[in-house]
């Protein structure tokens, strides 16, 4: 998402992410035990559901990124950055892809662009589930909003493809939170 307001050398690290990602989904296993138990606890109820309906290695990437913020951050990791960070996929849910549905949602966002997502999503099948994971990003504030989180973990959830200048987070802290995806 909003990779045309991108720069060709953030272009470059988001595919480089793109790819980690895809390695890493390839052994599908969830979080450790402890680290499960450690998320929840910085989640409220409704939140917790919305993490326990996330793909296995969305919650495994999402514990990683988690982790680091709040090893980057000590003190100033509060509940809200740290769910910020375990959900900011949280809108993944909604089509529910598979790896190969992901792959292929994502190379066609980059060949024909997140306005002809918005046309995909007005459809039916898989078509209307590609549009739906290209603006997973928007899906996830809804559900966020629902599950009444903070604003921050719905802003994150939003803003975490956009380039710096289009946040509302804090750029500092913003600037932590996508160190430690990129980072995955």
């Amino acid at each position: 998402p909003a990779a045309s307001a991108s720069s060709t050398p953030d272009r470059v690290k988001r595919l480089l992410h793109l790819v980690r990602r895809f390695f890493a989904s390839l052994l599908p296993i969830g979080p450790k035990a402890v680290d499960d138990a450690w998320a929840q606890g910085h989640l409220s109820a409704p939140e917790q559901e919305l993490w326990t309906r996330m793909a296995r290695v969305d919650r495994r990437h999402s514990v990683a990124v988690a982790r680091r913020v709040e090893a980057a951050l000590g003190e100033g990791a509060t509940r809200p950055v740290v769910a910020a960070a375990l959900l900011h996929d949280v809108g993944k849910t909604v089509p529910d892809l598979g790896t190969l549905g992901r792959v292929l949602a994502t190379l066609s966002a980059m060949v024909a662009g997140e306005d002809t997502a918005r046309h995909w999503i007005e459809t039916r099948g898989f078509t209307r589930r590609v549009g739906q994971y290209v603006l997973y990003p928007e899906l996830g504030v809804d559900l966020l909003r629902l599950a009444d989180s903070d604003d921050l973990v719905t802003a994150w959830s939003r803003e975490h493809h956009l380039p710096e200048p289009e946040w509302t987070v804090p750029v500092e802290l913003g600037r932590v939170l996508r160190t430690a995806d990129d980072a995955s």
